[in-house]
């Protein structure tokens, strides 16, 4: 992981290295945001990493998948979205990193996939080294918490196309998983019952709407709200709720994988539960899903309300307290809820799989009922 640095120069043309920095990019600066982060990548290791930070390419010792009768690699890219505009206007630096880890282990597990290592990007206007430690760090301790490692990445310096004190995050994660272990579509069943993982929060997606209904300004349609607004059904300001970090569900999931009959799972991003969970249904069998039995958390709501937001509007853009979803064997679906909770996700059985009355239905979620107090 190391800052973009120009091409080398000979002694001669020392004072390029001058002109570089006038025209916005500070070496010195990149180097020591290097350093400032080294801890941080450190304890994001596994034992297959060889090598330290600073070279061109991370290593990883791919022997490790010897063990393996047929492994599948999978890869995934994101980034965090505008998020990273409340981040910056709050000035909180050290949890985006949850959201962009979140973003890229939890789409690769929904294949059974175990996600191995991962690297960043980070572009901004101008490196502040203690302000891109603080984004590594988050993305470090969230690596722990997944379970896969920091394997390299790259601080670019962009002056001319950021603002000084903007920045974006991105970043792929590749994770392994047995031929035979591989889940999705053509393992799902008729009578599977569809087990739902509550999000922390709005996790990662969805912000565009949020932003504009709580911190638009009122001739724009918006509610014109400040970050450090208190709002009394958060128990908190409107900042601290948005930049809750996301939901990191890789070790649940997998424990799921391994402990229960489960056929496939959806990670629950853009798009919303209906058009997420659709990803992995076969075309002739459809899912029902029933609002009553749970309670979005308040920010949903908050948006709903203040926005005037449709509910459809509102359930194709965020996840609406469900950030995972898994289709299980109804003879597992008790101990697939307490395999979730021995890992701290809370989870219960929010509808079922059927076959579809006709072709023109198939593949489809249907939501009903009502949540309890909307």
């Amino acid at each position: 992981m190391s800052p973009q640095v120009p091409d080398q120069q000979s002694p001669g043309q020392a004072s390029g290295q001058n002109a570089y920095a006038a025209a916005g990019v500070s070496i010195e600066a990149g180097d020591k945001a290097v350093e400032l982060m080294k801890a941080w990548v450190e304890k994001a290791r596994r034992p297959e990493v060889i090598g330290g930070i600073g070279g061109f390419a991370g290593l990883f010792d791919a022997s490790a998948l010897k063990g393996y009768e047929r492994p599948l690699l999978a890869t995934s890219a994101d980034g965090v979205g505008t998020k990273v505009a409340v981040a910056q206007a709050m000035d909180r630096h050290d949890t985006i990193g949850f959201d962009l880890v979140g973003m890229l282990v939890d789409d690769l597990v929904v294949c059974g996939a175990e996600p191995l290592f991962l690297t960043d990007y980070i572009a901004t206007g101008r490196v502040v080294p203690e302000r891109i430690a603080a984004i590594v760090k988050g993305i470090a301790e969230a690596c722990v918490e997944a379970g896969c490692a920091l394997l390299g990445g790259e601080t670019a310096e962009h002056p001319g196309l950021l603002g000084q004190d903007e920045y974006d995050v991105a970043g792929s994660t590749t994770g392994v998983v047995e031929a035979d272990r591989l889940l999705g579509p053509g393992r799902v069943r008729p009578g599977d019952v569809v087990i739902a993982m509550a999000s922390s929060g709005l996790h990662s997606n969805g912000y565009s709407l949020v932003r504009h209904v709580l911190l638009g300004t009122p001739d724009a349609g918006g509610a014109g709200w400040s970050l450090d607004r208190h709002v009394d059904e958060l128990g908190g300001s409107l900042g601290e709720e948005l930049l809750l970090p996301t939901r990191i569900y890789a070790r649940a999931c997998l424990a799921l994988a391994h402990r229960t009959r489960t056929h496939a799972m959806s990670h629950i991003t853009g798009g919303g539960l209906a058009a997420n969970l659709e990803r992995v249904l076969p075309v002739e069998l459809t899912a029902r899903i029933d609002r009553a039995t749970w309670t979005p958390q308040p920010i949903f709501d908050l948006v709903r309300r203040v926005g005037d937001v449709p509910q459809p509007d509102l359930e194709m853009t965020l996840n609406c307290g469900v950030g995972m979803v898994a289709l299980t064997d109804p003879e597992d679906a008790g101990a697939a809820i307490a395999v979730l909770g021995e890992q701290g996700v809370r989870a219960w059985v929010a509808g079922e799989v059927s076959v579809a009355a006709s072709p023109d239905a198939g593949g489809r979620v249907d939501l009903v009922g009502r949540h309890p107090g909307w």
